[in-house]
C-alpha cells in the first residue's frame, strides 16, 4: 500500500533542488485531509510512503515510521520516502 501525504501548506507547490524539480501535485497528494491519528494508521499499513512537510514528517517520526536522520530538505521543505519489504 502506498501512502502519499503532505502538509496542506505545500500542496500544489513546485520545489527545486539543483536541476531537480519536484511537484507536490494535487492529483497525487490531494486527497482528503486527515488527522494525525489517521495518518499514523495509514503509515502502519504502508509498504511505501512519500511524505512532504513539517507536520507530516513530524507525525511519521513521532510514530516511529521514519528516522529523523533520513529526512532531507528540498527547497526548505522536509521530505522522506519509505520502502518496507
Amino acid at each position: 500500500m502506498l501512502v502519499a501525504a503532505c502538509d496542506k501548506e505545500v500542496l500544489g507547490k513546485t520545489l527545486k533542488h539543483g536541476n531537480a524539480v519536484v511537484e507536490i501535485s494535487k492529483a497525487f497528494y490531494g486527497g482528503e485531509p486527515v488527522s494525525e491519528e489517521e495518518l499514523q494508521e495509514a503509515l502502519e499499513g504502508a509498504t511505501t510512503a512519500n511524505l512532504f512537510g513539517e507536520k507530516t514528517i513530524k507525525c511519521a517520526i513521532k510514530c516511529g515510521f521514519i528516522d529523523p536522520d533520513s529526512v532531507i530538505m528540498i527547497d526548505c521543505v522536509p521530505h522522506a520516502q519509505v520502502f518496507r519489504v
